[in-house]
């Protein structure tokens, strides 16, 4: 049950992600068979529940890629339940303050350094009671990452990073760039120069940074800067993008209309 992902980050290996929207378990698996270092299971912005989650954790199980599961918000009940069905890293949104962040340190540790409520015999985590020493290792294997997506965030950071069981910091360009008045712009000079100054913020405290980019450019750029993990794509940007550019190559023709011959049913 060890939390490879958390040794990787501890360690300063860089980890390589991807990020999955489309709320499916068979895409999921598709997408963990392309190698990455770890996916992102989206609770926040996708259609997904608890159920949903779980379904794709099973997906991609088989598989290296470490799944990391981002709740719609850092509430302590979903954040057991998370928990239970077998995450093992949670990514938190807007965190703005230490004070939260201690919150989110004490929903996901068991008593008595927190409040988990104890059910791992009827939970996936422990294989139903199969690791019988699931309740004594749980804390220590579980990742906690927090989100820094606003100013708020930005002027609290140093004690957000001090708070003790925050693993990491994960910059969130799209809610940054618009708290900082750059709606729908992360990739303004302005944007760019605090996420780089973020960056170095967030190592500099000892803690592992992270950010999502899908310019190849910028992950790399953020990765020599010390980045452990970057999420360099997303599934649905990936689909969209890949049966937009199919379509434009055939932009000159008519559109294909189902037919009895060509429809699929």
């Amino acid at each position: 049950m060890q939390n490879s992902f958390k040794a990787a980050i501890q360690s300063g290996k860089p980890q390589i992600g991807f990020w999955l929207s489309l709320a499916n378990p068979y895409t999921a698996e598709i997408c963990a068979t392309a190698g990455y270092d770890w996916l992102l299971i989206d609770g926040e912005h996708a259609p997904n529940d608890v159920r949903s989650v779980l379904a794709q954790l099973q997906a991609v199980a088989p598989y290296p890629g470490h799944p990391i599961v981002r709740p719609v918000a850092g509430e302590a009940p979903l954040i057991k339940q998370m928990l239970d069905i077998g995450a093992q890293t949670l990514l938190v949104p807007m965190i703005d303050t230490a004070e939260q962040a201690r919150d989110m340190v004490k929903a996901v540790r068991y008593p008595p350094h927190g409040i988990r409520g104890v059910g791992a015999a009827v939970a996936r985590a422990s294989l139903w009671g199969d690791r019988g020493d699931y309740l004594q290792r749980a804390n220590d294997e579980v990742c906690l990452l927090v989100q820094a997506e606003t100013a708020t965030a930005l002027d609290n950071l140093e004690a957000i990073c001090a708070v003790d069981g925050v693993d990491g910091v994960f910059i969130g360009p799209a809610d940054l760039s618009a708290s900082l008045g750059h709606l729908g712009n992360p990739g303004h000079p302005d944007v760019q120069q605090v996420i780089d100054d973020t960056i170095h913020r967030i190592l500099k405290s000892g803690k592992a940074a992270g950010t999502l980019t899908s310019d190849i450019a910028a992950a790399r750029r953020y990765l020599d800067m010390g980045c452990q993990f970057v999420a360099v794509g997303i599934d649905t940007r990936a689909l969209a993008g890949s049966v937009r550019a199919l379509r434009a190559e055939f932009k000159d023709g008519p559109a294909i209309a189902p037919t009895q011959k060509n429809a699929v049913y």
